[in-house]
């Protein structure tokens, strides 16, 4: 058997060169602003994975205004540096608010990353109340009267003109799920019982999905 040819990602080459440059220059800016030696260095990698952890938490969680809100701040730190270095500012004297900026930037990136580790989002929803009671009405005493003539039956209807009654309809399969559907799923119920230490019902991860009532029945069974 024939092994595939070894191909190289477009996409895949475009990202290393341009998070490598990117790399660069966060280091360039920060040894510009006092930050040398080794710190120089620890300050591309702590924007770099603020972002990649808000941009996990918006693909594992969902569109959040916390996650949204972290990954435009390590955006804007990434590409804010891309811009100083170009010219645009005097790295030689560097200006004090950047100075500044670069101090405070570990304290505002352990923030971000311990929110974004440790915060999870209230997704239980809640125990519907029992609706109240209706009283049950008293039986009425009937009155005694007459009895009533019986009515005469009705003939019965021939044969022939019964209808005949309609063939009950096959129950239909149960929709198709993916597989990466599942996993998700999976993960999701898993998260649900280690925050709750109950597993999830039906109802829950279908709102957690955003699948119809069959196709959450049916992820449910391959769970269970």
């Amino acid at each position: 058997m024939a092994r595939p040819a070894f191909r190289v990602d477009a996409v895949l080459v475009q990202a290393v060169i341009a998070g490598a440059l990117s790399f660069a220059h966060l280091h360039d800016l920060a040894d510009a602003a006092g930050q040398d030696g080794w710190k120089a260095w620890a300050y591309p990698i702590s924007v770099d994975l603020l972002l990649v952890a808000a941009w996990r938490r918006l693909r594992s969680d969902g569109p959040s205004r916390l996650a949204w809100c972290w990954f435009l701040i390590a955006l804007v730190a990434s590409l804010g540096a891309n811009v100083a270095t170009a010219g645009f500012l005097d790295l030689a004297h560097p200006p004090a608010w950047l100075q500044f900026g670069i101090a405070g930037w570990p304290a505002l990136a352990f923030l971000g990353g311990t929110l974004l580790a440790h915060s999870h989002p209230s997704e239980d929803p809640e125990p519907l109340r029992p609706a109240p009671a209706s009283p049950v009405p008293a039986p009425e005493v009937e009155q005694e009267s007459a009895p009533a003539p019986e009515p005469e039956p009705a003939p019965l209807p021939a044969v022939e003109d019964t209808p005949a009654l309609a063939p009950a309809a096959p129950a239909s399969p149960p929709p198709p799920v993916p597989a990466a559907l599942v996993d998700h799923a999976r993960k999701l119920a898993a998260d649900h019982h280690t925050r709750t230490g109950s597993p999830i019902d039906t109802e829950t991860l279908r709102a957690r999905l955003g699948v119809p009532p069959q196709l959450a029945d049916a992820i449910a069974a391959q769970l269970a």
